[in-house]
């Protein structure tokens, strides 16, 4: 068996930003961390709704 999980996890680097989303039937939730694991800002809660999403990228 070939593990590639760490070939993956050598691929993060300091420019590396991770977006993480939660999606739900009424209520998604996202967060933005570095390759370390550091958060950016708060956790961002938003509405399962064209506008509420589009709020959220903006």
């Amino acid at each position: 068996m070939k593990y590639i999980q760490n070939d993956k996890i050598l691929q993060l680097t300091e420019k590396t930003l991770i977006v993480g989303v939660d999606i739900a039937k009424h209520k998604q939730v996202a967060r933005a961390q570095d390759y370390r694991s550091i958060q950016f800002g708060k956790v961002h809660t938003f509405l399962n709704s064209f506008e509420e999403f589009e709020g959220f990228i903006r």
